[in-house]
């Protein structure tokens, strides 16, 4: 990896380093999707350059209680990090050896406190405005109690299941104060594999007949997609099947021009001919210096960015060992180098989107 994040002999480092921090971070405020903003390297690629459009709001103001445009939709992180979340207790209490970013992430507002890993894609139609969901892990509380309030999220219309890990559907029973309180339930849309497993680890939430007559419990419609292309409110949205694991299948999605995998370790070969043409690749990306046996490393994502060719990227579900700060100015340099926009995400990041 090294090698490939080394700045050109000629260039000072560190101020190339901020320059290019400060270009992406002006690029990350357009909308992505079509149209998109032009490269400002151009890579090999058939599609036209075409204007940029307009930013509609800063999404980096973490803390204000921000209303998005009305005809704007746009994707919220609801969580970047892995199941055991960022600061690990077990780091924080280790006298005999400190861990920087695990220090760093108690701070307020440090962009390294992650908690599961997660989207909430904001979709606007001529209908009305709609709150998809992927994924609803077992820190999906904390996290909605972060984000809901303060970027104005009341309803949730739509729940995608990547996975039947914790980090994926751990917080399903919490969905309950949704369907208790502000509407009278939530659809779920997941895999028959996954569906099956959430019949014994969810059991009482699938077949709400076991239940105490009078006891609150999620009220959840599910819905089996099979992996083939699905509609939530005229959205389309098509499932993108990779390995999470030898033998393990998870799914990543497709939201019009916008590729989201969390969690993944190898990606077949007919899922390549579903990520052409990508404006936004959100992608694993676990550790800095290696993958493991069910997730990308960073060195193994930036292959498969170099691969698919997306307009831009955002990598999620660090962890521990990936400072945000410090990666993100190394990954800066490859826009420079080989014309890559790629950067780490955070929880609470608002990306604008066409969709």
């Amino acid at each position: 990896m090294a090698a490939a994040l080394r700045m050109p002999p000629f260039v000072p480092a560190a101020a190339a380093a901020r320059s290019l921090v400060a270009r992406s971070a002006a690029r990350w405020r357009a909308p992505f999707g079509r149209p998109a903003a032009p490269r400002r390297f151009q890579l090999p690629s058939s599609r036209p350059r075409v204007p940029p459009p307009r930013p509609f709001y800063n999404f980096a103001s973490r803390d204000a209680k921000i209303q998005a445009p009305e005809d704007q939709s746009e994707i919220i992180f609801i969580g970047t990090g892995t199941s055991e979340g960022i600061p690990r207790v077990s780091c924080l209490t280790n006298q005999s050896k400190t861990c920087k970013v695990c220090s760093k992430a108690i701070e307020p507002g440090n962009k390294n406190r992650r908690l599961n890993t997660s989207i909430l894609i904001r979709y606007v139609n001529s209908v009305g405005r709609f709150n998809i969901l992927v994924d609803a892990g077992k820190f999906f509380y904390h996290s909605a109690l972060r984000w809901f309030p303060a970027y104005g999220l009341r309803h949730i219309d739509a729940v995608i299941i990547t996975h039947s890990h914790a980090d994926a559907i751990g917080g399903l029973d919490d969905l309950r104060d949704w369907t208790n309180n502000v509407q009278p339930f939530i659809p779920i849309y997941v895999a028959q594999r996954d569906f099956e497993v959430m019949k014994k680890t969810h059991y009482y939430i699938v077949d709400t007949s076991v239940i105490v007559p009078g006891a609150a419990v999620s009220e959840l419609q599910f819905n089996v997609i099979n992996e083939e292309p699905f509609v939530i409110h005229d959205l389309k949205v098509t499932p993108l099947p990779v390995w999470h694991g030898h033998g393990y299948r998870s799914l990543g999605f497709r939201f019009g021009d916008i590729c989201y995998i969390s969690d993944v370790s190898d990606i077949p070969e007919e899922t390549y001919m579903l990520l052409k043409d990508c404006d936004l690749l959100i992608l694993d990306a676990l550790r800095p210096d290696r993958s493991s046996s069910t997730h990308f490393g960073l060195p193994r994502a930036l292959e498969e960015v170099r691969k698919i060719q997306p307009r831009r990227t955002l990598f999620t579900g660090m962890m521990h060992l990936m400072d945000h700060d410090e990666i993100n100015e190394e990954l800066a340099k490859l826009l420079e180098s080989e014309g890559l926009d790629v950067q780490l995400s955070y929880d609470g990041l608002r990306v604008p989107v066409i969709l």
